[in-house]
């Protein structure tokens, strides 16, 4: 994960800077690597990434000891999967101009989203609460991560967008620490999904 970012960064830094990041005309390494740039080798990982999630999720339910705990466990790795798939197919962004908001919300799917998690992050309190206390609190940690990435960074890079446009070294390096808050929110639920229950790999 460290190595995607790090490849990330080094690529904006390295060609966003004076040339226009983002245009067509991009050597093909940086299409490759970019974390702002989507159906590349960092898209995949992170996809991958939340399928991880996906399957840790499932396979906790099938450890609960707990009924009332099962359902939230396999409603989670539903969500999850769901989020794997929108990685790859960018269903979201789709949502994109359906409120015709400017400034801030130039990427007005965001205020979708923000809503679906707020009622994921609701329906999951009892769950929550019924988790060890190490456990919950390193999911919402992840998560609180997670978000800040998916769509609190979504307003900066909005108004960045509206004002100076996507061909700049500063939207690339906003749109960097947005990918990377996602992808470091994900890596740390995967790893407390695994630490939950010992008959899971740990990692």
């Amino acid at each position: 994960m460290l190595a995607v970012c790090g490849v990330g960064l080094v690529v904006e830094l390295a060609y966003g800077a004076g040339t226009g990041a983002h245009e067509e005309t991009a050597p093909y390494w940086v299409g490759l690597l970019s974390l702002s740039y989507e159906g590349n080798l960092p898209t995949w990982f992170a996809s991958g990434l939340l399928l991880g999630c996906s399957v840790a999720l499932f396979a906790n339910a099938r450890a609960e000891t707990e009924p009332r705990q099962r359902p939230f466990w396999v409603a989670l790795g539903a969500v999850f999967a769901l989020m794997s798939l929108d990685e790859t197919v960018e269903m979201h962004e789709r949502l994109t101009g359906t409120l015709g908001l400017g400034g801030a919300f130039h990427y007005d799917w965001v205020v979708f989203g923000a809503g679906f998690a707020l009622l994921v992050g609701l329906a999951t309190v009892p769950f929550l609460r019924r988790l060890p206390r190490p456990t919950a609190r390193a999911f919402i940690v992840a998560g609180a991560v997670y978000v800040t990435g998916a769509a609190l960074m979504e307003l900066p890079l909005g108004w960045w967008t509206s004002e100076f446009g996507t061909h700049n070294l500063g939207y690339g390096l906003i749109d960097w620490v947005e990918e990377t808050l996602e992808l470091v929110g994900a890596g740390l639920f995967l790893t407390a999904l695994l630490r939950h229950h010992p008959t899971l790999p740990q990692g």
